[in-house]
């Protein structure tokens, strides 16, 4: 890895938070890691000063011929998805592809690459906002909106902005290992290496109406998810038909209640698998599962990952 350059793509309208992340994975120097660290550096797609999201301006010397030499290229993001990127930009990121570079891309970045032709006969993912215009545009690649990252060989695509950081953690582990890895992640104070394959993991849905009747029946299935639960115990104890509790529960959560119940249920095990030594079948138990296989089967659905590994990757 030694002198290992990371090129970054600069471009007008510029989308600051996907380059600020690559500048702070890959620019900041890391003399606590005792590795060979990247080299880095920033090349502009477009001339004269880029002009960024948020109202910033950036200078950068360097053009795209920066990409000639670099082991990694990053496209942190790009404007549009409908603006074709420029015929030189697409020549580049294909020379580099040819020449054996690393290509990755973050969230909208992924149709520079696609424009490129890199990406044909590849899985990749991307924002899901844009994934259906992506499958759409571009037929030969196999769109998975659902991935925080997919790993195609030398190309790697990440969804949502913060995504990208899981799949900078991902290059510095392939490179580094996975002490460097978790380190990085630890001074980034983001949680550590996560596969990319996972989902993005459960949130709870903010509620409205705090003294309401569906409110204080929330917090109470929170506090008693070991409890077998029914649509019609649910609605007697809320004081409403099951009907209107249906409705209402699901207008508030965006969920069936069975459903809400069982991702919460999910979340407390997360919590469990985090902190503590309890086999999975207590586990299970304790989160009010019917057995060790009905969380698995549901912790998979709406986690993307297994129990056990879970807690491999976040346990203490």
């Amino acid at each position: 890895m030694k002198n290992h350059l990371v090129a970054a793509v600069a471009y007008n309208r510029l989308c600051t938070f996907e380059f600020g992340c690559v500048v702070e994975v890959f620019a900041l120097p890391r003399p606590e890691l005792a590795v060979d660290w990247y080299g880095f550096g920033v090349c502009a797609a477009d001339r004269g000063p880029i002009r960024a999201a948020g109202g910033i301006t950036v200078s950068v010397p360097r053009g795209l011929s920066l990409l000639d030499t670099a082991d990694t290229i990053i496209i942190p993001g790009w404007r549009d998805p409908d603006e074709q990127p420029s015929g030189a930009l697409v020549r580049k990121i294909r020379a580099a592809y040819e020449r054996g570079a690393r290509l990755a891309s973050i969230c909208s970045g992924v149709f520079v690459l696609a424009a490129a032709g890199v990406l044909d006969g590849k899985t990749a993912t991307t924002h899901w906002r844009y994934a259906d215009r992506l499958a759409s545009r571009y037929p030969a690649i196999r769109v998975r909106p659902n991935d925080l990252y997919i790993v195609q060989g030398q190309v790697i695509t990440a969804a949502g902005s913060a995504a990208g950081l899981d799949m900078m953690l991902h290059i510095v582990k392939s490179d580094h290992g996975t002490k460097v890895a978790n380190m990085v992640a630890r001074r980034l104070v983001i949680p550590p290496y996560r596969r990319g394959d996972q989902a993005q993991f459960v949130m709870r849905p903010i509620l409205p109406d705090e003294s309401g009747r569906l409110t204080l029946l929330i917090d109470w299935v929170r506090q008693n998810l070991k409890r077998p639960h029914t649509l019609k115990s649910l609605a007697a104890r809320a004081t409403m038909s099951p009907r209107t509790l249906q409705r209402q529960f699901t207008g508030a959560t965006g969920f069936a209640p069975y459903e809400w119940i069982l991702r919460e249920r999910v979340a407390v095990a997360q919590e469990m698998l985090e902190s503590r030594n309890a086999t999975l079948a207590r586990v299970a138990d304790l989160c009010g599962f019917r057995s060790e296989q009905s969380m698995r089967k549901h912790f998979r659905r709406i986690a993307g990952t297994s129990p056990a590994a879970y807690r491999q990757q976040f346990h203490g």
